[in-house]
């Protein structure tokens, strides 16, 4: 593995935590939603948190089919037009500062590459709909392959990372690896969706994660800038 990929993981990993936040807002309506919508006989702890784990499974497995098929595409256009492994080395750059500024409330501007998934999502939005109410672990897990393709400024971010990769496979890690970030913030919603996103919204935890996100930019940044192994954060 080489340093650059080490440098997307861990980049990835940190995004999918410190988009928190934002993750609840996407998707802490339909996590919330798993655990109410069994009667009230059924809310084992055991049988809820077999929902949520199919449900993050299918989320998950769609993100990282996703970074498969940019990576893909990446691969492509690195192999027949080589002076874009620049280009697209920026634009992954450039939508980490993006996500920086989204999450540190700087700025909103991602909101407007979300627009870019709604004709999908038109589509696909009723299916998930018909699968309600969830009431066992095979509806949770073709919910969560539906909700994976939700319109989502972060998720659109690491897949611009996942496309300056060059690699369906290295596509597909990453996009795994920034849904495992974001594991331990939907898993929690909804245990305790009130005290979580009580704590994603206070400003403390929104600018050091901002701030933290700029530095990985960076980071991502020091390659392109001439820096063949940068140093780690």
């Amino acid at each position: 593995m080489t340093e650059l990929l080490a440098g997307g993981l861990i980049t990835a990993l940190i995004a999918g935590f410190l988009g928190g936040g934002h993750c609840i807002g996407m998707c802490g309506g339909i996590v919330s939603a798993l655990s109410f919508a069994l009667p009230p006989s059924q809310r084992h702890p055991a049988r809820i948190a077999a929902l949520m784990l199919m449900y993050n499974l299918g989320r998950i497995s769609s993100y990282t089919l996703a970074g498969a098929l940019v990576g893909g595409l990446g691969q492509l256009l690195i192999h027949n037009i080589q002076a874009i492994t620049q280009v697209l080395g920026w634009l992954a750059v450039t939508m980490l500062i993006l996500m920086a500024s989204y999450i540190g409330q700087w700025w909103q501007g991602l909101t407007r590459v979300e627009a870019l998934g709604k004709y999908l999502w038109r589509f696909l939005e009723p299916l998930g709909r018909r699968l309600m109410p969830v009431t066992h672990p095979g509806q949770a897990l073709l919910i969560g392959l539906i909700w994976g393709w939700l319109p989502c400024g972060l998720v659109y971010s690491m897949l611009i990372l996942a496309l300056s990769s060059g690699s369906a496979a290295q596509g597909a890690l990453l996009l795994f690896v920034f849904g495992l970030g974001t594991l331990p913030t939907l898993l929690l919603t909804g245990a305790l969706a009130r005290q979580v996103t009580h704590f994603f919204r206070q400003p403390l935890w929104r600018q050091a994660s901002a701030l933290l996100l700029l530095v990985f930019a960076l980071w991502q940044a020091l390659p392109l800038l001439g820096f063949s192994s940068p140093p780690h954060p």
